[in-house]
């Protein structure tokens, strides 16, 4: 778990602060009885699930200007698809 939140740039020097979450207290409990510090679980695991997303969100936005690079070049290359049909 602590691989996860290593490859994440964060700060960790950053205040704590207390937050309010309501959460299933079966969960909770378990969860507890499974780890020391749950605060530092938890931050671990979120600290993950934002490296998730943001790893999606590039992925997402390379594949979008891939896309627009890729049209670009066709329009270079044939023009647009609406030129022969231009009343201008």
């Amino acid at each position: 778990m602590a691989r996860a939140a290593a490859s994440i740039h964060y700060d960790r020097n950053a205040p704590r602060r207390a937050v309010d979450l309501s959460l299933n207290e079966d969960l909770v409990a378990r969860a507890k009885a499974s780890t020391r510090n749950l605060s530092a679980t938890v931050e671990e695991l979120l600290a993950g699930y934002v490296q998730q997303v943001q790893a999606r969100r590039r992925a997402e936005d390379e594949a979008r200007d891939q896309v627009i690079t890729a049209l670009n070049a066709f329009h270079e290359r044939r023009g647009f698809l609406s030129d022969e049909f231009s009343t201008l």
